[in-house]
């Protein structure tokens, strides 16, 4: 990992973290709102673990997913989308935990 953050493949389509490919972040996102997106998937993964378990939890996945999507790391991949199709995937509400 050097100091502006994991490593990134070739295409720069995933990002490698102990020699696993993980799908990058779409580039085109905003900072202000890439952020604002992780923040929410931040918030997802701790509510996923507090509700580990219960009827909750698959709620607290779907959030997740949601983050995910909105940020290009799910769903259809950020390269193969127009970037009208991207900015309308990354301005989409994503619900954040109550």
């Amino acid at each position: 990992m050097s100091s502006d953050g994991p490593e990134l493949t070739e295409d720069g389509h995933h990002v490698v973290i102990d020699g696993r490919k993980w799908r990058a972040t779409d580039p085109l996102i905003p900072d202000e709102r890439r952020s604002e997106l992780q923040r929410v998937l931040m918030a997802w993964r701790r509510d996923v673990r507090r509700t580990k378990g219960t009827d909750e939890e698959p709620t607290s996945r779907a959030g997740v997913q949601a983050a995910k999507v909105a940020l290009g790391e799910r769903g259809t991949p950020w390269w193969e989308q127009t970037e009208a199709e991207r900015r309308t995937r990354w301005e989409a509400e994503v619900p954040t935990p109550s």
